[in-house]
């Protein structure tokens, strides 16, 4: 088709969700509350594990390391949420929404990738304890890192890429934030060729990363089984317990919204299963690896005695 005749959008209408009176006051309020929580639960566990030598591990690292990743995941598209929600459909450049689109986007695979390494390290310390810490360096430690880093905003670039240079014709976005699906409704053009090459890359991504995650979990609980002690049994599964709830919740909602059926996105239900991943995710990891873990209680108590003995 001649994209020449084609009057182009420089400026995109964010829909949101459609509230009123008090409903949308409780909207508002809970979740800005939940965004707050959010930011200061997160910081909590990156301050903590810094500032607690009994955190040095290479699992505190790397869970800091999704703590601040969540951080920044969740000031992508909560702030246009708040502001759909206390202003009804909101303007936002069509420059910025496709930036918006490629950092959520970029967070997503890195977090994907990360959740892997993760498993890769309880599986270390598992099932090769006596090499665990030769493995896991430091050094392995950052370079796993910046990997993870590196694979999620290379993947990245090939959706928020071709999705940027579709020519749009429409405005509105059926949603709080720049995603994929919503977008690409409101191009020109038939999508339904891009549609499949997005859902081939992000799910060859998660589909990967989830069988890798499982197989490491396979021979965890194989060599789980073979402890001689319930105790010890009880132990080595407490330390994945929290892992394996993060990777439900990320891996369920996100198959659900980008490999799922057309129909989800069709009725808009995508917008709310989109909070999980994009609110109640990283609200809800550092309850989940706080909440449960003595290691933690304890470094917050040593912690807050430094720093009542400084302040007295």
């Amino acid at each position: 088709m001649d994209h020449v005749n084609y009057t182009w959008t420089r400026t995109f209408i964010l829909a949101g969700f459609t509230t009123s009176g008090t409903l949308q006051h409780l909207a508002v309020f809970g979740t800005l509350c939940i965004y707050l929580l959010t930011l200061a639960g997160n910081l909590f566990i990156i301050v903590l594990i810094q500032a607690d030598s009994g955190l040095s591990t290479p699992m505190y690292f790397f869970i800091s390391v999704l703590s601040f990743l969540e951080l920044w995941y969740v000031s992508t598209t909560v702030p246009t949420l708040l502001h759909t929600l206390l202003h009804g459909p909101s303007p936002i450049p069509s420059s910025a929404c496709f930036v918006q689109l490629y950092v959520f986007h970029s967070l997503g695979m890195t977090e994907c990738y990360l959740l892997g390494v993760m498993a890769l390290d309880r599986y270390l310390a598992i099932c090769r304890p006596l090499h665990y810490h030769a493995l896991m360096s430091r050094q392995v430690q950052k370079q796993l890192v910046g990997v993870t880093w590196l694979a999620g905003f290379s993947a990245a670039l090939v959706p928020a890429g071709l999705t940027a240079s579709l020519p749009y014709c429409l405005k509105e976005v059926a949603h709080y934030f720049c995603d994929l699906a919503p977008v690409m409704q409101l191009a020109c053009v038939d999508t339904s060729w891009h549609a499949r090459l997005y859902i081939a890359v992000i799910g060859m991504i998660n589909t990967c990363n989830l069988t890798f995650i499982l197989g490491l979990y396979g021979g965890i609980v194989r060599a789980v089984l073979k402890l001689p002690s319930a105790a010890s049994r009880a132990k080595a599964f407490s330390t994945c317990s929290s892992h394996i709830t993060v990777v439900t919740l990320f891996f369920g909602s996100a198959f659900i919204v980008y490999v799922g059926p057309p129909e989800i996105r069709a009725e808009g239900r995508d917008k709310l299963i989109a909070l999980v991943y994009t609110l109640l995710t990283p609200f809800f990891n550092p309850i989940i690896y706080t909440l449960r873990n003595k290691e933690v209680k304890e470094a917050f108590k040593r912690v807050t005695q430094r720093i009542n003995a400084v302040l007295k």
